[in-house]
């Protein structure tokens, strides 16, 4: 177990793109395969609800109605309806947006803000680095780096909570949580959310700037939340990087190499954590759809 408190984990996804397979996946298909917009809701013994990114909402359709953020839209087609939103997720386990404490954002991708307005009680988590480097974009750079502003609440500064506190060798950790440090963990430095030891924080840039994992457990499962550090668990499995191609729209393809080689490294000095990919269908078909991830 990497983490102290276990939490309860639902996984779920707000509609879904589609891309040709070989672009994300060395080999792969050329084909288009559906990717959804996951997202997870936490239900912390402390904090309450808590939820890892948001997938589509309706307003990704409105933000991208004209030029240039239509762009966005026509390079990825999206498949959305409105009972595929994390709003009617949370009703199935019976939540109202309002319960929503918390909104954790890997990164700022269309796919993982679009629904942030639905919850007008939480707080923002992020690492500042990701807000920064596209805060300040103009129309076309803030498209290609897959960002599209009027998805934040108009309030969304001053409900933010940035991680400004500075990342924790897993040695300092140990003094505070009892934990011994993992040994074979490939990320030295972890990001104390809540400082109990419950949700940590992992910086996996490269797919976009700041991104951030989340470890975290429930009474069964060491979890690893990835976000985009990959698109599909047979990426790490089979250590297949991504076309080329799609170093286009990466913040740095260097950072990726690195991280996905961390990842392969994760997956197999801890062969019984589950990392799970905010696209990946696989991932969300064997842990997530609505049930409690065990």
């Amino acid at each position: 177990m990497l983490t102290t408190k276990p939490v309860k984990l639902y996984l779920g996804a707000a509609g879904y793109c589609t891309h040709p397979e070989f672009l994300t996946l060395r080999g792969g298909s050329i084909r288009p395969v559906r990717f959804p917009a996951g997202f997870a809701c936490i239900l912390h013994p402390d904090h309450g609800p808590i939820l890892l990114d948001t997938g589509y909402s309706s307003r990704f359709f409105e933000e991208t109605a004209r030029l240039p953020n239509a762009l966005y839209r026509h390079i990825t087609p999206v498949v959305f309806r409105e009972e595929d939103s994390a709003v009617h997720f949370l009703k199935q386990i019976g939540l109202v947006p309002s319960d929503i404490r918390y909104v954790i954002l890997s990164h700022f991708h269309g796919d993982h803000i679009a629904g942030a307005k639905d919850f007008p009680e939480a707080q923002f988590i992020y690492l500042p680095r990701a807000y920064e480097a596209v805060r300040s974009l103009g129309s076309i750079a803030a498209v290609k780096a897959g960002f599209l502003a009027g998805l934040l609440p108009d309030d969304f500064i001053q409900r933010s909570l940035p991680v400004n506190d500075p990342a924790k060798r897993w040695a300092d950790m140990s003094e505070t949580t009892g934990k011994e440090t993992p040994s074979g963990f490939p990320w030295e430095e972890v990001y104390d959310l809540f400082g109990d030891g419950s949700l940590l924080g992992v910086e996996v840039s490269g797919h976009a700037e700041g991104m951030m994992g989340l470890l975290l457990r429930t009474e069964q499962h060491d979890y690893f939340l990835c976000a985009d550090a990959v698109w599909s668990s047979r990426a790490f499995r089979e250590q297949r990087r991504p076309h080329a191609l799609a170093g286009i729209i990466m913040s740095d393809r260097q950072e990726y190499r690195q991280n996905f080689d961390k990842l392969v490294h994760l997956h197999q000095q801890f062969p019984r954590l589950r990392i799970v990919p905010s696209h990946c269908q696989e991932a969300l078909s064997a842990w997530g759809t609505g049930g409690t991830a065990r």
